[in-house]
């Protein structure tokens, strides 16, 4: 399966009218068990004495437990239609679906087993005995709930953990999916085409580099120009300056969000530029290097900087006199 077919079922599978579904499925079902569990009661069928105990209460517990389905359908539907942040309403629809699951667990323990004490000291046996067999999971679930309350991700976000970059397309309970950008076939930030999964204790033990915040959604980006010392350096930062300006639009308001948030922080003396800058520096070998340093959104990154490569290099070579390129081989 592809990436785009499977992102389309994923994103079919949570439509309101798929909910819907479902969610009438389920009460269908539902009465359906509760017809059975009256004709057990009736005694119309001959079991043997613990069937006949057994299957009324079986029948009741997947009347209950499709009514839980259903209702837990019904919220997510309503989820999906009225969360105003996608990521907020995804990570909520998780959670019911979460504690829908464990509603039913406790259903069918209740109806099968009448005593609560023996109930609770199976359950507490149980714990203990996947607890230890089932440790990696475990912590992979602690993972998830990790994400979803302190949110160091949200799906569409691009990030990067460990060795893995990309933009986060799912967050499951035990693993999250990253569809990957860069990778070992590329050197730019175009998607490579792969999807990684990882296990979501993994952020437990590597750390988090999250390209997307959603206070300051912008990163620096640099290109270094080569040219001769003797170019037109004023010339050469102005020209560059100018072009980036007409290529990224104004920047003042995105440097004025970043200096109102450094205030907040025990930052001090960091020099932030109102303007798409330039900086020079003397590469070891012939020539200036000449680096424009500018805010962009991560995943435009590739496009802009080929915008604004093309646009500076045709813009400087009008003018061979001011701007001479190393020629030699040591280039």
């Amino acid at each position: 399966m592809d990436i785009k077919n499977e992102h389309d079922i994923a994103k079919a599978s949570s439509t309101p009218a798929n909910h819907m579904l479902f969610a009438g499925g389920y009460v269908l079902l539902a009465i359906i068990s509760l017809g059975v569990y009256f004709l057990f009661r009736l005694h119309i069928f001959a079991f043997t004495p613990l069937l006949e105990k057994l299957l009324p209460k079986l029948a009741l517990a997947c009347f209950c437990t499709f009514i839980i389905l259903s209702l837990a359908r019904f919220a997510e539907r309503s989820i999906t239609r009225h969360a105003h942040v996608k990521s907020q309403g995804y990570n909520l629809v998780r959670v019911i679906r979460l504690l829908s699951l464990f509603v039913v667990f406790l259903v069918f323990i209740s109806f099968l087993n009448a005593n609560w004490y023996t109930t609770a000291a199976s359950l507490g046996i149980v714990s203990l005995i996947l607890g230890f067999a089932l440790q990696t999971p475990i912590a992979s679930l602690m993972g998830w709930v990790y994400i979803v309350i302190r949110s160091p991700f949200k799906v569409g976000d691009r990030i990067q953990v460990s060795n893995f970059t990309g933009d986060v397309v799912e967050i499951n309970y035990l693993d999250t999916t990253l569809w990957e950008f860069a990778g070992d076939y590329l050197t730019n930030d175009l998607p490579s085409g792969r999807l990684i999964r990882f296990p979501n204790s993994l952020i437990f033990q590597d750390e988090v580099y999250n390209y997307s915040w959603n206070k300051f959604p912008y990163i620096w980006n640099e290109i270094p120009f080569h040219v001769a010392y003797e170019s037109d350096l004023p010339f050469i930062e102005q020209s560059i300056r100018r072009i980036a300006t007409e290529e990224l639009g104004d920047m003042d308001e995105k440097v004025k969000e970043l200096r109102q948030m450094i205030k907040k922080t025990p930052v001090d003396e960091l020099e932030v530029k109102e303007y798409p800058f330039v900086q020079l520096r003397i590469n070891a070998n012939t020539w200036v290097e000449v680096l424009l340093i500018y805010l962009v959104e991560p995943k435009h990154s590739g496009t802009t900087r080929t915008n604004l490569i093309k646009r500076i290099l045709e813009e400087l070579m009008k003018e061979p006199d001011k701007v001479m390129f190393p020629k030699t081989n040591a280039r």
